[in-house]
């Protein structure tokens, strides 16, 4: 349905992207976002693995959503899942993702996207590393790194 993100809606009958304080049209996120971010964003595509810039990326620095800027993830909490996504242990903040049930493709899973802008990052999973536990499996395409300053 145009106008929705990703097809989702809640409960109450708005769309999941009305729940977001950034709102666009899928036509103005076509002209904001290369067709490669659309597909992962707003249609809740995916990258194959080991395919995307920051699955293995070390350097020190925050991860952004691609689409509007908000500090996602940190380069401390990434580590090496062996998936071929970024991974991650936690997000940068507890404000700056939202987790929503994923039951498409016959699999029972947890949906991340960007608190912001509602776009699709990715999935979190119970089979991290501790302090948390978590896995959150993230598509390159939706982040853009920016590297600590001086370092």
């Amino acid at each position: 349905m145009a106008g929705q993100a990703c097809g989702q809606k809640k409960q109450s009958g708005t769309t999941m992207e009305d729940s977001f304080p950034i709102v666009k049209t899928e036509e103005e996120w076509k002209r904001i976002l290369t067709p490669e971010q659309y597909r992962i964003l707003r249609l809740k595509g995916t990258e194959r693995a080991f395919s995307g810039t920051y699955w293995n990326h070390h350097a020190p620095g925050v991860y952004r959503c691609v689409a509007d800027g908000q500090v996602l993830f940190r380069s401390e909490d990434k580590f090496d899942s062996g998936t071929g996504w970024p991974s991650f242990t936690k997000p940068a903040s507890e404000n700056a993702i939202q987790e929503f049930p994923d039951y498409s493709y016959g699999m029972v899973r947890t949906e991340v996207v960007c608190s912001r802008c509602g776009g699709h990052l990715g999935h979190v999973f119970p089979d991290g590393p501790p302090p948390t536990g978590l896995r959150y499996c993230i598509n390159s395409t939706a982040l853009k790194f920016e590297p600590h300053r001086g370092e």
